[in-house]
């Protein structure tokens, strides 16, 4: 009797270690691939491009701004164990240097054309060289405002999301193409606005536009560099009231995430108006309810641009 007890035991333990093992087999086969994006502009593309295929994540929380955020620990070992890690680079993410991911990870600087700057943080010219090993801080890592590069970054995630699961090219490659049209007819509409404008400049608070500005032919006067953060100067701040009271400019910009008093008092003193800039390197918990896209954004960017610069 103890016999045909214990072999019992035993035929049922084996059952439950069969069963668990079969269980595991069918989450791996079940669960998505899952794919960490650090900014908006990226996750937007991944999301479009692998349409519904893939876990997408963006690894900044909603309504943070990305030039100071760092990971938490949760969030840390949820990248380490992601599939594919795509980051901004060119310095956006400090918190990155010496991360070991588990699995692949891609530095979208080093695929598009970069900006260097000057010794104050503001852009001071092109530079079509990608910067695998030269130091972020003198790179401008706003690229994404360059339509151009946003093209290249949906080819380079496209390429990405094929090696990782190949039974999708196809509709990865029909969701590349259709994302690729759209920003190529955003490219002409800005081009198409901004040709013939009475103002040639925009003032921000943060240097956040200058791909943008480099590529359609305008140009930014700052508050502060390229830090949100920076304190900007009394020498600046007269500098800048000057400006809009000598081109009779009638709005000044301040974006997302940044704090608004300096440039508003700016505003107060030379009687001018301000509005909102969106740097879509992130977007606010109500944008995200919206649903807004990066085409949105672009667009509802442009319209305040052009009307700044009088454009007809």
């Amino acid at each position: 009797m103890k016999k045909i007890f214990f072999i019992s035991i035993i035929a049922l333990f084996i059952l439950f270690l069969t069963t668990i093992k079969q269980n595991e087999q069918v989450d791996s086969t079940t669960s998505k691939q899952a794919v960490a994006l650090s900014t908006f502009s990226l996750y937007e593309i991944a999301r479009h491009v692998a349409d519904g295929t893939v876990e997408t994540f963006m690894i900044l929380p909603l309504g943070v701004d990305a030039h100071n955020y760092e990971p938490t620990p949760k969030q840390v070992a949820k990248l380490y164990k992601s599939d594919l890690v795509i980051y901004n680079g060119a310095g956006l993410e400090p918190w990155i240097d010496g991360f070991e991911f588990q699995n692949r990870a891609i530095n979208m600087s080093q695929h598009v054309d970069l900006k260097k700057l000057s010794d104050d943080g503001h852009t001071c010219g092109d530079d079509h060289h990608h910067h695998h090993d030269e130091a972020a801080a003198n790179i401008d890592p706003h690229y994404w405002l360059d339509i151009q590069n946003m093209i290249k970054a949906t080819q380079i995630i496209s390429q990405e999301l094929i090696a990782l699961l190949p039974q999708h090219k196809e509709l990865y490659e029909k969701n590349r193409d259709s994302y690729i049209d759209m920003l190529k007819k955003l490219d002409n509409e800005y081009k198409d606005t901004l040709s013939a404008c009475k103002q040639d400049t925009i003032v921000v608070n943060h240097n956040a536009f200058s791909y943008l500005s480099s590529r359609y032919g305008f140009k930014v006067e700052a508050l502060s560099g390229l830090s949100p953060e920076a304190e900007p100067s009394a020498k600046n701040m007269a500098k800048l009231i000057e400006h809009v009271k000598e081109h009779k400019l009638k709005t000044i910009f301040f974006e997302s995430f940044v704090n608004d008093k300096a440039i508003k008092s700016i505003a107060d003193e030379a009687k001018v108006g301000v509005d909102v800039l969106q740097p879509l390197g992130n977007i606010t918990a109500d944008e995200a309810a919206q649903k807004l896209s990066y085409e949105d954004i672009m667009r509802s960017n442009l319209s305040k641009i052009s009307k700044a610069l009088e454009c007809r």
